[in-house]
């Protein structure tokens, strides 16, 4: 009894293991730096198990207190596919911050040991992280305060390093927040930018964070996505826990699966096709993330519900073709396929399509009950 305990438990850790993200501790030698640095990496879930599949970068200053929740907001919110799983990348700071951050007493810009780790981000750790891992092109830097300002003059890059910032409270050099708006127009790649501050924030960064959200919200661009978030009691310190799941749910608005509210004011408004839509979703997921992910069931349902409804027979039959081919061994392209077919006056295609889907594995509410029950009545019907 005693080993069969000890069994289960020794698979119950397994199982809990691999159901875990995993933690990478690294030191990195930086000629540029000329030092050493140290390095805390999340590895997706999946990672191991997936070997064809590419993540994008978040990169995390200050890493000595936010990795934690940055990572953990990542590792949530992929679980629940409201965003990419990707690889969170720490750099250790501590003390070195300041060094890190150091800007010229004139231009404002990096100089001395800032513009060295400038150079070392850009020239010598991404690329490693690129060659190392199984990274898609797509890459996010979070920082607070003093790394929040140093994270925007990768803005002024052509192109700009990074495809997403997240500026928690930043403590801006000077010019910065007129810099920022006059660079943003002349971007041609797709930005986003996250910006956020408290009420009870410290004032002088609070008032240069209102300040340059004065500037940036006017701003006009396809390319420029930009948020604003000022939570009300919040700290210095306290909104960094509030800002993170707000800028990664805003970054990543568009990867989530469909929603209730995105059905009733968007799919069922559409005087266009709903199959346009879905596979527009995907093909933006594709350009933004480099990520060609396969179409979610959740999103094929919620697209052919609304097709129905709206009786846009021709588009719900392009969206079961779709469904036929991305999961071939379920009901779902045949179910839909087979509707299609009803209401297009094709009852004899409709009744095989219902019954050829009797081997097949069910998917949501679509039973082969249900499937064998319409084929059944289409043959009552109409006498076949």
């Amino acid at each position: 009894m005693k080993r069969l305990l000890l069994l289960s438990a020794c698979l119950l850790l397994s199982f809990s293991t691999l159901a875990q993200s995993k933690i990478i501790y690294e030191e990195f030698a930086s000629n540029k730096l000329d030092e050493t640095r140290k390095l805390k990496i999340q590895l997706p879930r999946d990672y191991d198990v997936n070997t064809d599949k590419v993540y994008p970068i978040i990169i995390v200053l200050d890493a000595n207190y936010l990795f934690e929740p940055v990572a953990g907001n990542v590792d949530y919110f992929s679980y629940w596919e409201d965003m990419p799983e990707s690889i969170v990348v720490g750099i250790m700071q501590g003390d070195s911050r300041y060094d890190d951050g150091e800007y010229d007493d004139t231009n404002f810009m990096p100089a001395d040991k800032g513009a060295d780790f400038f150079e070392f981000i850009g020239l010598e750790l991404l690329p490693y992280i690129d060659n190392t891992y199984r990274t898609a092109q797509f890459t996010i830097a979070v920082g607070h305060d003093f790394t929040a300002n140093f994270i925007n003059y990768y803005l002024f890059k052509d192109p700009p390093l990074f495809n997403g910032y997240i500026n928690l409270s930043p403590d801006l050099a000077p010019m910065m927040a007129e810099r920022i708006p006059e660079r943003i127009p002349n971007i041609e790649t797709r930005t986003f930018y996250y910006l956020a501050t408290g009420t009870d924030d410290v004032k002088d960064l609070m008032d240069l964070t209102i300040e340059l959200d004065s500037y940036l919200k006017p701003l006009k661009s396809d390319n420029f996505d930009y948020h604003f978030d000022n939570f009300e009691g919040a700290t210095h310190y306290s909104l960094v826990a509030r800002a993170i799941p707000s800028a990664l749910e805003k970054i990543f608005s568009v990867y989530r699966p469909i929603s209730k509210q995105e059905f009733s004011e968007k799919l069922l408004k559409m005087d266009t096709p709903i199959s346009d839509y879905l596979t527009d979703k995907y093909k933006i997921i594709e350009d933004l993330f480099g990520l060609t992910n396969p179409i979610r069931i959740n999103d094929f349902i919620a697209t052919a519900t609304a097709a129905e409804k709206k009786e846009q027979w021709e588009s719900l039959r392009t969206i079961a073709s779709l469904a036929q081919r991305q999961y071939p061994d379920t009901v779902l392209g045949d179910y839909y396929m087979a509707r299609a077919y009803e209401e297009m006056g094709e009852p004899k295609k409709a009744m095989r399509t219902y019954q050829g889907a009797f081997d097949k594995e069910e998917v949501d509410f679509i039973t082969i009950d249900l499937m064998l029950e319409k084929a059944d009545k289409i043959k009552a019907d109409f006498g076949f």
